[in-house]
């Protein structure tokens, strides 16, 4: 396949990448990263070139005038990744006439290429400009001539209690309102590998409102969609976004073309025995090809080749520069305390033995294997 035939594909194909989910205690549910799994997508259904065509949902008439005056602003927004064939699919939102873009880092981590498509139809490439991978925020910059419409930043923190407006492309919409209220702000999310400091909503979003804005009723932007939490029959109970204000830090740091990459060392964790070893640490499952992990010869868990059955685990990081880890998310966590570029040591046991490595931390997007 060409690397440009993907964007004559269906959209509902591209639902590799869609949003964080966060299962609640019980669920069931594990997956270090974030990425939640899609529905079934019906293959033969081509997307509405416009969603005037869909059906609106019942809602009260202030929200909906400022849905209808938002909407245009708000983008479908694919990725692909030429090599892995990795695709993605989310939302973005115009924040300039000139085409800058807003999303969720995770929708376009793993992508070469993207393709916005607007309200009208219309198709425009877009390149990625800046990200902070802690935050889950990116810039984007749209490839085409303007003006485009678009969306004015908050100039103030959000309150709790205000009344928000999402629009996303969840369950296969197309640009469809979420409505809902802000319960909390600074939200922790419990997850090493997820943003913390978040705003918390009861709006009922779902994979595929991922980087789409979260509205006041002044119709300004004051959230990013990050992630979810499920029940255990995969329900949302509480939606979470990134915190947006006009001129802070983050929003500076993505309009000047800062790129801030998670560092990583390649360790990919078994999450179904995890903790349960004696003692408990970080069970690794897999180590990513090329990554310092790799280089320091740690090593991944042992299976029958023909049948894939676990025969063996992999290494057990019990610490990380002298930290106590007991699972992966705490090794997760104090590998997040440094940059890339620097240098931990790790403890690890294999075969009741223990032993050391020094791992030096790398971008992620060098990493594509993992």
């Amino acid at each position: 396949m060409s690397p440009l035939s993907w964007f004559r594909l269906p959209a509902l194909l591209l639902l590799a990448l869609l949003a964080y989910v966060l299962p609640v205690p019980g669920s069931g549910m594990a997956g270090l990263g974030g990425q939640g799994s899609a529905p079934p997508a019906d293959l033969s259904a081509e997307p509405q070139p416009s969603a005037v065509q869909v059906p609106l949902p019942t809602l009260p008439q202030e929200t909906l005038r400022l849905f209808e005056r938002s909407r245009s602003a708000v983008v479908r927004l694919g990725s692909l990744d030429p090599g892995s064939m990795a695709m993605g699919l989310g939302t973005g939102f115009f924040i300039s006439p000139q085409g800058q873009l807003l999303t969720a880092y995770h929708v376009v981590s793993e992508g070469r290429l993207f393709q916005v498509q607007t309200l009208a139809g219309q198709r425009y490439p877009a390149r990625l400009v800046a990200f902070d991978a802690a935050a889950d925020v990116a810039l984007l910059q749209v490839d085409a001539k303007g003006p485009f419409p678009y969306l004015n930043l908050s100039p103030r923190p959000p309150q709790v209690g205000e009344a928000v407006l999402a629009i996303g492309n969840s369950g296969g919409d197309f640009l469809q309102p979420r409505e809902g209220q802000l319960l909390r702000l600074e939200a922790a999310s419990g997850r090493a590998d997820f943003p913390q400091g978040t705003l918390e909503m009861n709006a009922r979003l779902a994979p595929g409102d991922s980087g789409g804005p979260i509205i006041n009723g002044l119709g300004q932007v004051i959230g990013v969609v990050s992630y979810i939490r499920v029940d255990e029959a995969g329900n949302t109970e509480t939606s979470y976004a990134v915190p947006t204000v006009e001129g802070n830090a983050l929003i500076t740091a993505l309009k000047d073309g800062q790129q801030r990459d998670r560092g990583v060392v390649g360790l990919v964790f078994d999450l179904y025995h995890d903790g349960l070893t004696e003692p408990p640490g970080g069970v690794v499952s897999r180590v990513a090809r090329g990554s310092p992990a790799e280089k320091a010869g740690l090593r991944g868990a042992t299976r029958d080749e023909r049948t894939g059955q676990l025969q063996g685990f992999g290494d057990i990081i019990i610490s990380v520069q002298g930290v106590r880890t007991r699972n992966a998310g705490e090794v997760v966590r104090e590998l997040q305390r440094f940059g890339v570029g620097e240098t931990v040591t790790v403890r690890y046991l294999r075969g009741g033995q223990e032993r050391e490595a020094q791992l030096r931390l790398v971008p992620k997007r060098s990493m594509p294997d993992l």
